[in-house]
């Protein structure tokens, strides 16, 4: 990835460009000290003077109203705030007028922001105070004073609280007088810029120590550049947060959302003193100190999926290139790629007025689609279907270009979406809610609706990323979130009961991925690659789990690597430094995956026997039992040596009915209340007692023999035992009670429960025959 420069041979302004700011995607408004503002036109290449500024005005910052508010109202987004060295902010239409003038500062006015929904305006000045005011320019509150200037401000992501510039300090102060401010020294000099993504709520830092540096939402430091030549005069972020450009004397970079450095160009600007990216996140533009404003796109993406590479060459041409036969194919596009996603064998490429959708058997014949607003942020993929977030909305689509639905929900703020909050699998969607990070809501990718009773999923800390697994069917799904503390849990999507079971499988986890064809999940877990062959077997046998992991020492991938992708037995990951590597992921554990899933366990024993690998004995294990497949089960904890298992599983066995066997297998998996549940429904209220007696739950017994009245006196004998055992003598008030009216025969009792059993085989084998016996105590 680079960009592309382009610079008039001779400066449309005559003196030092202070500040800029784009209307659209192609049209960019630029202030200079020559109190001039021209309008840019990129698609025709054509600048006209839009208005002469008085000559006491010289500007200092321009920002445009919010775009997403304004298509309510279309007055109040022809308007940008301009402030000037003066001590005033000018709100300015469209057209050059200026509609209304304030006194804000004493001295310039350094800095003036909109909030992200268009309600406040901040400005910062000379003078060390930071303002806030109303949308029509009324002072709302002064904010703080403090002696020296505030060079440079931002909002947060949520517009509750702000970032501001104190000398070498970034303070980062809330909007509720109360709430506790965040202050730390970030440079060796003076800091000039700053920006704080929405998307992935990181900042940006530059200083006059010639260094740019990349920080968290509490201040932690993520990257540090090293010394640059100059000091450091502009930085920006794409709209999406992926990457970020860099501006210094006669410099530009491109850098990826990490820290590390894409691209380095040298034009001949003087100093970068403003850089603003279109609202696409495509184009950039810089307010150059010799009167140039200079213009770049991005170039040089690649995408990769099993055989093929992909690469933007130009704005609207990409190469496709085939490496098992070096075919290469060229795709023309009618307007320039803002988006493009490469997975499950289908290319979708979204440009600024449409959607085009490659499937890789045939790269001659698109299905084009036009898009609604042209502002797509993010593409999901999976195998039947897509997901754009375009302007406000999600959209999902099939592979023929079919608008399949569109979620909506309270507070939707798409444009903050990205792939660590968002996921898509066939049939579910699954969004981080913008205004808990706890919570998860999940909807039908078919219909849009939410999934189940609408209630969504509350993890109990913020959750920093979240995946949705890609196999099996949809009652089945499962999603893996890591929370703040970069701990990984896994969930079912559909539960039963009020609260779904959250398990946590890892601590110190970075980065995951699932792999497309089997529900194994991998992830950098603090400094080994891991591999879960069968995550969902903590549902199952959680004692299992640690048996089906795979380890590699992740020393070759470098400081803080990230996963992109898991496709077959290859994991795709770069590194810190930005360099692309690749990790080989053993090839049995999927194949396994595919002969369970389709009940050949014959075949999935011979390739356990042939691998000689516990890890995928104990994965055939936790797969059987899910399955409920006892005799593969038994041989799978035979061969790992989990003999206590293989002896319950031979209980099981022997249970006299499906619904006993059904119960222990819920039971073998820690489902008590599921098991007790099963075997009341099915009339099996000794079996459901003598569960609770084996697990010592001895109120319970007590309490569903007196309920249906039978078995007080099997209760009390097997407490008696107990306590015998152990030298005991009864201190609870109701076994003591009932001890006084029931007598206790060990003879009546193992007759009553050999009566049972008959029953229930009876009633096994023959389900139309009803008994009459009623047992009593």
């Amino acid at each position: 990835m680079r960009l592309k420069t382009s610079l008039l041979k001779e400066p449309k302004h005559k003196e030092l460009v202070s500040c800029i700011g784009w209307t659209t995607a192609d049209e960019l408004y630029s202030c200079s000290e020559d109190h001039q503002i021209l309008k840019w036109n990129l698609l025709t290449n054509e600048t006209s003077l839009v208005v002469r500024l008085p000559d006491d005005i010289y500007p200092v910052d321009l920002h445009w109203f919010p775009k997403t508010v304004g298509a309510k109202k279309q007055t109040q987004a022809e308007i940008y705030v301009l402030t000037s060295t003066d001590g005033k902010f000018h709100l300015v239409s469209k057209m050059g007028r200026i509609e209304k003038s304030v006194e804000a500062h004493k001295g310039a006015v350094l800095a003036g922001r909109w909030n992200y929904d268009g309600t406040a305006l901040l400005t910062a000045g000379e003078d060390g105070q930071i303002k806030i005011w109303s949308k029509s320019g009324m002072l709302r509150s002064t904010l703080l004073s403090q002696g020296s200037p505030v060079y440079s401000v931002a909002w947060s992501p949520d517009s509750d609280r702000i970032l501001y510039t104190s000398g070498r300090q970034l303070i980062i102060k809330p909007l509720q007088p109360s709430a506790k401010v965040i202050q730390w020294k970030a440079h060796d000099g003076l800091v000039l810029k700053v920006d704080w993504n929405s998307v992935n709520d990181l900042i940006l830092s530059g200083g006059e120590d010639c260094k740019y540096k990349v920080w968290d939402s509490f201040g932690r430091l993520l990257h540090t550049s090293s010394s640059q030549d100059y000091p450091i005069t502009s930085l920006s972020w794409t709209p999406d947060g992926e990457v970020f450009a860099v501006g210094s004397f006669n410099t530009l970079r491109l850098c990826d959302k990490t820290g590390w450095s894409y691209a380095l160009e040298k034009p001949n600007t003087g100093s970068v003193f403003s850089l603003a990216w279109s609202a696409d996140g495509t184009q950039l533009a810089g307010a150059c100190g010799n009167g140039h404003v200079i213009f770049a796109h991005v170039v040089e993406q690649h995408w990769e999926w099993k055989n093929f590479v992909i690469t933007l060459t130009k704005r609207r041409t990409m190469q496709v290139r085939n490496v098992q036969n070096d075919a290469v194919d060229v795709l023309e596009f009618r307007d320039r790629v803002i988006k493009a996603s490469l997975a499950f064998d289908h290319l979708v490429v979204a440009t600024s007025l449409q959607c085009y959708i490659y499937n890789s058997r045939n790269w001659n014949t698109p299905i084009i689609f036009d898009l609604k607003e042209g502002t797509i942020s993010l593409i999901l993929q999976a195998e039947k279907h897509f997901l754009l977030v375009e302007g406000s909305g999600l959209c999902t689509f099939s592979y023929e270009g079919r608008l399949i639905s569109s979620p909506k929900f309270p507070g939707l703020r798409a444009d903050i979406l990205n792939a660590q909050t968002a996921s898509l699998s066939n049939d579910t969607i699954a969004v981080r809610d913008r205004t808990d990070e706890k919570v998860i809501l999940f909807f039908d990718a078919m219909t849009g609706k939410p999934i189940g009773d609408g209630k969504p999923l509350t993890h109990k800390l913020e959750v920093s990323e979240l995946a949705l697994d890609q196999c099996g069917p949809s009652t089945e799904r499962k999603i893996a979130l890591i929370d703040k503390n970069r701990d990984l849990y896994l969930t079912f999507v559909h539960h039963l009961g009020k609260d779904p079971k959250i398990c946590k499988i890892g601590s110190m986890v970075h980065s995951m991925a699932w792999n497309n064809t089997a529900n194994i999940l991998c992830g950098i877990q603090d400094d080994q690659f891991t591999v879960w062959y069968y995550p969902s077997v903590v549902f199952t046998d959680k004692e299992l789990l640690p048996k089906t992991i795979y380890t590699k020492d992740g020393s070759e991938f470098g400081r803080a690597p990230h996963i992109l992708s898991y496709v077959g037995a290859k994991a795709t990951l770069r590194r810190g430094d930005g360099s692309l590597v690749y990790s080989n992921v053993p090839l049995y554990p999927a194949l396994l995956h595919e002969y369970c899933t389709s009940a050949r366990w014959e075949d999935a024993l011979r390739l356990c026997r042939f691998a000689k690998d516990e890890a995928l004995w104990a994965c055939l294990a936790g797969l059987a039992m899910a399955n409920r497949d006892l005799a593969t089960a038994e041989i799978a904890y035979a061969a790992i040596r989990e003999l206590p298992r293989v002896q319950y599983i031979n209980f099981i066995k022997k249970q006299p009915s499906k619904d006993s066997a059904l119960a222990h297998m819920l039971m073998f998996s820690g489902h008590f209340q599921e098991a007790e549940a099963t075997l009341l429904q099915a009339g099996l209220t000794y079996q459901a007692i003598q569960l609770n007696i084996d697990l010592f739950n001895w109120n319970r017994a007590l309490e569903l023999a007196v309920k249906h009245k039978t078995h007080v006196d099997t209760v009390l004998a097997y407490r008696q035992k107990f306590l015998q055992k152990f030298g005991r003598k009864e201190t609870n008030k109701r076994f003591l009670e009932y001890s006084e009216a029931v007598e206790v025969d060990w003879d009546k009792i193992q007759a009553k429960i050999e009566m049972e059993l008959a029953k229930e085989r009876e009633k096994a084998a023959n389900p139309s025959v009803k008994s009459n016996v009623v047992l009593r105590h």
